[in-house]
């Protein structure tokens, strides 16, 4: 799709001549540019984004939530002598004072201030990168403990309702529309045998014995930006997907990516384990900056989230399979079945692994004490 970006961004607050623009990022869901300007012989660079809402429909509350959330980490951040310029992601409004612009054809544009002298990593370089990736998921936790979950716009509803997802597991199996399930009764067996296991985290939501939480839902390494001199995670990203929700989600899906050993592909399934070493550099990062934020309850059940997010993830890929591949990108034949079989034979070694799970994060409870 073509674009004239120099009209996009005379729509934005910032000063100077428009340059150029670039690709920029390796995102998969919005198209991300670098674009340059001249103010007065000061060259400087803003973040420019063209919103997904394809994906992203309700654009005026997601925005709403990247406004009211970034404003409340401001505040925080300054509270404490951080730097709010370099910690939290900075809008650029629109001349009119909106948070986004729309064009003739419907696109929507956000911008943001760019973070220099910044890296992301794709994959943890060593232990380190991934407790300091804890740190920033668990600072962002404890910096909105107080922020009012409820009062967030649901931007992809049920995103993390397992049971729900369970359930259209279910009706995919029993519609069978491309023929694919009788090839895949291991996978649909050990499924269906952890249906109760599915809904732990979202039946102690309903019933109160977690709290309502701003959670990230998509708590990746790369959704982090690593400061360039002291290789540290400072800030989180990517906030598309901020939401109400439970921090299991987060943690859980941190641990998903991050304590594997293979690929989310790997056809090699001797390759693919759950590394304990990995999972206590992340979990010690996140209950340390957490400051105590979480509860009894969250810290008993984080063994638990991080089974169940991975399962979630696997029932996901299995749907899409049986479905047609409609939803996931794929790059080959069974590419979706072999992304189930690696969380799948991750959520098997969890569950060997997982008294010594709930040891490690005991331990670390103990220490920080």
């Amino acid at each position: 799709m073509s674009c004239d970006f120099k009209s996009v961004m005379s729509q934005f607050c910032v000063y100077g001549d428009f340059i150029k623009s670039e690709a920029y990022g390796c995102g998969h869901i919005n198209d991300t540019y670098a674009v340059y300007l001249d103010n007065g012989g000061n060259k400087y660079r803003v973040l420019l984004q063209r919103i997904n809402n394809n994906i992203f429909s309700d654009v005026d509350g997601l925005m709403n939530n990247i406004l009211g959330v970034t404003s409340y980490l401001r505040d925080k951040i300054t509270a404490r002598g951080g730097d709010p310029d370099r910690e939290t992601l900075t809008v650029i409004k629109t001349k009119d004072g909106a948070p986004y612009y729309k064009d003739a054809e419907g696109s929507c544009w956000r911008v943001y201030v760019f973070i220099e002298d910044t890296i992301t990593l794709q994959s943890a370089r060593t232990n380190d990168d991934l407790y300091s990736c804890g740190s920033a998921f668990g600072g962002f936790l404890r910096d909105l403990a107080d922020y009012k979950a409820e009062t967030l716009a649901e931007v992809i509803p049920d995103f993390h309702n397992t049971p729900k997802r369970m359930e259209t597991l279910k009706k995919a199996i029993a519609e069978d529309k491309m023929g694919r399930a009788q090839s895949v009764k291991e996978e649909i067996e050990f499924a269906l045998s952890r249906t109760e296991m599915a809904a732990k985290i979202a039946d102690a939501l309903k019933e109160g014995r977690i709290p309502l939480r701003v959670t990230h839902n998509d708590t990746k390494l790369n959704n982090t930006l690593v400061d360039a001199a002291t290789q540290k995670c400072i800030c989180v990203i990517d906030l598309d997907t901020v939401m109400p929700g439970s921090a299991l989600y987060d943690y859980g899906d941190a641990i998903r990516f991050s304590a594997s050993t293979g690929a989310e592909d790997e056809t090699d399934l001797s390759k693919v384990n759950f590394d304990l070493g990995l999972f206590e550099a992340f979990t010690k990062g996140y209950i340390e900056a957490s400051a105590g934020s979480l509860t009894g309850s969250e810290t008993a059940l984080m063994p638990m989230a991080a089974i169940i997010m991975t399962f979630e993830c696997g029932i996901r890929f299995l749907t899409d399979y049986l479905e047609g591949d409609t939803y996931f990108k794929i790059h080959r034949p069974n590419h979706n079945l072999d992304r189930c079989r690696t969380q799948f034979k991750l959520v098997a070694d969890m569950e060997i692994k997982y008294n010594d799970m709930g040891n490690t994060v005991e331990r670390i409870i103990k220490e920080l004490q």
